[in-house]
């Protein structure tokens, strides 16, 4: 996809894919409501929707380029709009359990072409950032709103289904090499560079996302049975939390690579951990909104540096879509695990088990991001602004700057050059032994 894309055209459609997830936890604790259902059950449709997406995005890691991103795009926003609109109105399990999985491989869809595109960007951390907050903002007013409205399962699929209608018309503003719908144009075979830190980076990430989403599947359930919370209460936790994730992703955008990749996201990681320990053993108001919002802070901006790191490893966006995708497989066995330690062992056993795999799994995301730290975060833009080629060895910037010295050389008459200088008394003349007495004319003929 080109790097000419419109940025708010690709945030759409981020926004689009992401947002499932976002509404994941209302989504399950409705479902159990409304169809009568057990908080395992319900997760297991939460994660079959999930998982659905990982499809899709596994799927199209490497061929949107091929497909075309207009008509992926709308593609996926086209079954998002069916599936979840079938779902909204289904009351019958089998229903909404296809219309949920048919919704969800329209996400991932819409999700793959937008993390091709922001990886094609000149600015990939600060695509996927705008992406986060896009996504944030929308999901906190419909957790200020969705509580104060109804109580079945069907508005939080029909939000989907009406986000992905409404983003459709920024589809016609993706463009590629091949014109306004490049789904003509033929994707040049290149092997994937940083295979080893990219293999690692989307296996750590897969149990990465079932931790965070094992918590916030299970969340709504932590606020309601635990600590004792209304519905509307823990909505309104929700938004705050979101609104303080805006803040952070804010943060993370206006720092930048100041710190590099390993900070954010080793530290980010152990005091993520922390977060999920605190909040699964919350029993009032006070320390399940403070485990809630500080989770909600931290886990978008680690996310966001995570997503940059991907996008930077191939300027194609095939890691970014590969790691998008592995990162929605682990997000989809979330409700799952959540809701079976819970069910098993209790909130506070699974917080301490799914803070400990965090604790853990902090090691080798710092490693991956310490071993690419040689690479600029943002090379695929040193590349494009140094007008080199894409896979060509990009000096690094502060020598893409260095002024150029030009030398002035006095011009010679032609004249003087096709008749050769006629030596003067006294000048030096060509090096080499001469015999006594030999005119310079002999030695320069």
């Amino acid at each position: 996809m080109s790097s000419r894309t419109p940025r708010p055209a690709l945030i759409a459609l981020f926004t689009a894919g992401y947002l499932a997830a976002y509404l994941l936890p209302t989504v399950v604790g409705r479902l159990a409501d409304s169809l009568r259902l057990n908080p395992t059950q319900a997760g297991l449709i939460g994660s079959a929707l999930l998982l659905s997406s990982a499809t899709a995005g596994l799927s199209l890691a490497t061929r949107v380029e091929r497909i075309g991103a207009r008509r992926a795009a709308r593609s996926g926003l086209l079954l998002a709009a069916v599936g979840y609109g079938t779902a909204a109105l289904a009351s019958s399990v089998p229903l909404v359990v296809a219309g949920a999985m048919i919704g969800g491989f329209g996400s991932g869809t819409a999700t793959a072409v937008a993390a091709t595109g922001i990886a094609a960007q000149k600015d990939p951390h600060r695509a996927s950032t705008l992406g986060l907050l896009s996504v944030s903002a929308l999901a906190g007013a419909l957790y200020l709103t969705i509580p104060r409205v109804s109580t079945g399962h069907g508005l939080p699929f029909a939000a989907l289904a009406l986000t992905a209608l409404c983003v459709w018309p920024a589809t016609h503003f993706l463009s590629g090499p091949a014109g306004p719908d490049n789904s003509a144009a033929p994707a040049p075979k290149s092997p994937l560079p940083y295979a080893r830190s990219g293999m690692v980076l989307a296996a750590v990430i897969v149990c990465w996302s079932m931790a965070q989403n094992s918590l916030w599947g299970v969340s709504s359930r932590i606020g309601t049975q635990q600590a004792g919370l209304s519905e509307v209460a823990v909505g309104s936790v929700f938004a705050l939390g979101l609104g303080a994730g805006l803040l952070g992703v804010l943060a993370a955008g206006a720092l930048g690579a100041r710190l590099g990749r390993a900070v954010p996201i080793g530290a980010g990681t152990a005091a993520i951990a922390c977060c999920i320990a605190l909040s699964a053993r919350a029993d009032g108001l006070g320390s399940f909104a403070f485990g809630e919002i500080a989770w909600n802070t931290l886990y978008p901006v680690v996310l966001s540096y995570l997503l940059g790191l991907a996008a930077s490893l191939d300027p194609r966006g095939r890691w970014a879509v590969l790691v998008g995708s592995a990162s929605s497989l682990g997000t989809a066995c979330g409700p799952l695990v959540g809701s079976s330690l819970s069910q098993s062992a209790g909130f506070p056993a699974m917080g301490a088990v799914l803070a400990t795999l965090l604790l853990l799994l902090a090691v080798p995301l710092t490693a991956v991001a310490l071993h690419t730290g040689g690479r600029p975060l943002f090379a695929g833009a040193a590349r494009r602004r140094s007008g080199a080629p894409v896979g060509a060895i990009v000096p690094p910037s502060g020598l893409l700057e260095q002024p150029v010295v030009e030398i002035s050389v006095f011009e010679v008459p032609a004249a003087v050059c096709e008749a050769g200088p006629e030596p003067v008394q006294g000048e030096f003349t060509t090096a080499g032994p001469r015999q006594a007495g030999q005119s310079v004319a002999a030695s320069n003929a």
